[in-house]
């Protein structure tokens, strides 16, 4: 097990705001980078807020977003919806120098497959979409239920993950999500017909967080079928310590 410190800093209705916590994010951050603070996982969910990355075009903003907030961030990638009923998880973690970015993205993946699965619902990746997925079946498309998109600046991490647990999933509604139209969104409680809430999955994530950020040899799910991404590549942003691309 890793020594990662996860430290619960907005559930239910004391979430925090997007702005409040991506400030918090950039105080954490520098204090990794000048090692006066370990590893840290912040858990939290969101007031709704539709956050945009560094791809997303025009034409993808919510016409109409419904009274959340619209926030420009310094990630990659294309829009994406945070709210109540979601857990956001932000690892802000110093990478091995043999971990490559890649690694670490499927890592955080396979984490979240590994909470799913503890409650009954099989995912994988979709290659060239980042992401958690599950296949398309008699109850609908390839639909997406963990979102991720990062940034990496002098070797530590930041931004992170998505995990839909019963957030409402009509604020999808409102805009193309990650920029992708031919697949869907759903939830944790949609897809077992049951209220599950960020809380009861929250030990779970700790636990495979925990595992995968130890670094060691695992064994990846298997692949679904690879798809294209609208936004060309996955929602990473890489930047030497000097803070230039």
């Amino acid at each position: 097990m890793s020594d990662l410190v996860f430290r619960e800093v907005g559930l239910g209705a004391d979430a925090i705001d997007y702005l409040v916590a991506w400030d918090l994010q950039r105080e954490l951050h520098a204090a990794v980078r000048e090692g006066t603070t370990g590893d840290t996982v912040l858990l939290l969910e969101h007031p709704p807020v539709f956050t945009a990355g560094k791809r997303t075009e025009p034409h993808f903003y919510p016409a109409d977003p419904g009274g959340a907030a619209v926030v420009e961030t310094d990630r990659g990638g294309k829009i994406t919806f945070h709210g109540p009923g979601q857990l956001v998880g932000y690892p802000i973690v110093r990478l091995p120098d043999h971990v490559k970015v890649v690694d670490y993205v499927r890592r955080v993946e396979e984490a979240l497959i590994g909470v799913c699965a503890d409650l009954g619902v099989t995912t994988a990746r979709v290659p060239g979409r980042s992401g958690v997925w599950l296949r398309a079946d008699d109850r609908g498309p390839e639909r997406k239920i963990a979102a991720l998109g990062i940034r990496v600046r002098g070797g530590v991490t930041m931004h992170g993950f998505s995990l839909n647990c019963d957030v409402d999933l009509a604020w999808y509604d409102r805009f193309v999500p990650c920029g992708i139209d031919d697949a869907g969104v759903t939830s944790l409680s949609r897809e077992l017909g049951r209220d599950v809430t960020v809380t009861e999955v929250l030990p779970s994530v700790r636990r495979h967080l925990g595992e995968l950020l130890a670094w060691r040899p695992y064994v990846a799910t298997p692949d679904y079928d690879p798809r294209p991404d609208p936004a060309k590549g996955p929602r990473i942003e890489v930047l030497s310590p000097t803070g230039r691309a």
